[in-house]
């Protein structure tokens, strides 16, 4: 328990590191709203691909559906921030977001997690469909087709990158615990987890919800960062762009989501410049990744500060040795 504490602040410690560069670059007038929008973007598809990278790479279930968990939180921050346009609507709509998307993931998984492979796919992009078209004939609470705009603006880049630094401890933590081994235990062989005793169905639910919350979480810092909310944002090609991320990065591998996401996002601001050819570039990269580098940029591979500290660690003793001698 002390060593992963030690652990996370060390993490924590990092993250500050990052957070200050970010805060000095922005002070010094380096970033432009331009560059804001494609940081901010960067931080939310890091939510995203960790949290489809927990349900796809880690207990290996495949998921189309993270769109509609997206859009709940959308519309659940955009309701309530309409309703209430001060910082605590904001917050009251990202927390409502994440128990109604908690609560959907959890009515929906345990019936379908039960199915395997491309019917899991299939079953999860029906639910997901199905929250779109539920979204789009609320007209009384969602305005329909219209969507919702004209919101106030309270996600930015500090409240971003806060929720993208917590998503990656809440998946790094997870998997190094109990219910994170069982769950990794299944993704490798179900029949023999099964066999061992593991509650395969609950781990898989387990995994599932907390993606479908941090999805939720990410959706309601898009919305409020777009100040609008329409159900066509939330269609099955949002699924698909967060897909891409995960599997361009590595599947099971958080390291990977999130480099591949700031990757794709620093090409895609390159490529606006090529708004004819930015799409054909851009699925060229991703081609090219796929054909040269399959299991993805970083594979299965994780940067690991336990792994670092033993390294130096290793490399002290073997001096002291040296010198000894």
């Amino acid at each position: 328990m002390k060593k992963n504490l030690r652990y996370n602040l060390i993490w924590l410690a990092l993250a500050a590191i990052l957070y200050f560069g970010l805060f000095a670059a922005y002070n010094g007038g380096m970033i432009n709203l331009f560059s804001d929008a494609i940081i901010i973007n960067i931080g939310i598809n890091i939510i995203l691909a960790v949290s489809l990278n927990l349900i796809i790479g880690f207990s290996g279930q495949f998921s189309l559906g993270h769109a509609g968990f997206m859009a709940i939180g959308a519309y659940a921050g955009a309701i309530l921030s309409a309703s209430n346009p001060t910082f605590g609507g904001f917050l009251t709509g990202l927390l409502v977001g994440m128990l109604v998307s908690g609560a959907v993931a959890l009515v929906v998984g345990i019936p379908t997690l039960r199915l395997k492979g491309d019917y899991l796919a299939i079953a999860t992009l029906g639910v997901a469909e199905i929250i779109r078209i539920l979204l789009v004939n609320l007209r009384g609470l969602t305005n329909g087709p219209a969507g919702i705009f004209g919101l106030p603006q309270f996600s930015n880049w500090q409240i971003v990158f806060l929720f993208a630094v917590l998503s990656i401890l809440v998946v790094s933590n997870f998997i190094h615990s109990g219910p994170g081994r069982a769950t990794l235990a299944i993704r490798e062989d179900e029949i023999a987890a099964e066999s061992m005793g593991v509650n395969t169905t609950k781990y898989k639910v387990i995994a599932f919800v907390m993606g479908a919350v941090m999805a939720s979480i990410a959706g309601t810092l898009y919305a409020s960062y777009q100040q609008s909310v329409f159900p066509r944002d939330y269609g099955f090609m949002k699924s698909i762009d967060v897909l891409i991320i995960v599997v361009f990065g590595g599947l099971g591998s958080t390291t990977g989501a999130v480099v591949s996401a700031v990757v794709l996002g620093i090409l895609n601001m390159y490529l606006q410049g090529f708004s004819d050819l930015r799409m054909i570039i851009y699925a060229l990269a991703l081609i090219i990744i796929m054909i040269f580098k399959p299991s993805g940029l970083l594979g299965t591979w994780e940067f690991s500060v336990k792994g670092l500290l033993d390294k130096f660690r290793k490399k002290g003793d073997d001096n002291d040795a040296s010198i000894r001698s």
